[in-house]
């Protein structure tokens, strides 16, 4: 019988909509979008109620306030931007992926960014010994080698050490039928999966 370390914790990131369920991606557009207008309805307020306050005045402290609002503002402005420009993930992968996946350990939607390069993962599959991934788009195997070694490497400073492979549009086939394979031998879930999955979601947007 298969062990579920993370039953509970599961239905809860559902229900929150939390990074790495299928959906995030189009939730946090809205969420995003809105916390970004409400920061800059904030900073202009602040900064109107202090010109009304000083008679027209622009030279009062709620200025340098309104001023120093408007960082976090272009924060939030740059980070709803750039979940903006990524789809969310195709309703009929998802169903692929989830039937092929069974109850294995899974993340969907995760956008990894580094200083170099960036990359949209639709899925990700936690095993023991193994990080399986996969992507819709386009990708030259150097940058793919570039992810995996990524990947590793975070892992490794986790303390947790796996071989990661990331396929792309072109073995979509072949990454369906290994998750397939995995889910047929109802394998152990490691406790350590719970790391994995946390570092996996540290280093996504």
């Amino acid at each position: 019988m298969r062990v579920r370390f993370f039953n509970v914790w599961d239905r809860v990131r559902v229900m929150r909509g939390q990074k790495g369920e299928y959906g995030y991606i189009r939730r946090q557009k809205r969420v995003r979008l809105i916390k970004t207008i409400l920061f800059f309805a904030l900073a202009f307020a602040v900064f109107f109620v202090g010109v009304y306050l000083n008679h027209g005045d622009k030279r009062n402290i709620y200025t340098v306030i309104a001023m120093v609002g408007v960082i976090p503002s272009a924060m939030a402005a740059v980070s709803a931007i750039m979940i903006w420009l990524r789809p969310s993930m195709d309703a009929q992968l998802y169903q692929e992926i989830s039937a092929a996946s069974g109850n294995l350990q899974m993340l969907y939607e995760l956008f990894l960014t580094t200083r170099e390069k960036n990359l949209y993962l639709d899925a990700v599959m936690i095993n023991s010994d193994q990080v399986l991934a996969y992507t819709h788009e386009n990708t030259s195997a150097s940058e793919l080698h570039f992810f995996e070694e990524h990947i590793t490497k975070t892992l490794r400073a986790s303390g947790n050490k796996r071989n990661v492979k990331i396929f792309d549009s072109s073995n979509k086939k072949q990454f369906l039928s290994r998750i397939e394979i995995l889910n047929s031998r109802n394998l152990p879930e490691s406790e350590t999966d719970y790391l994995v999955r946390t570092a996996l979601l540290a280093i996504a947007l």
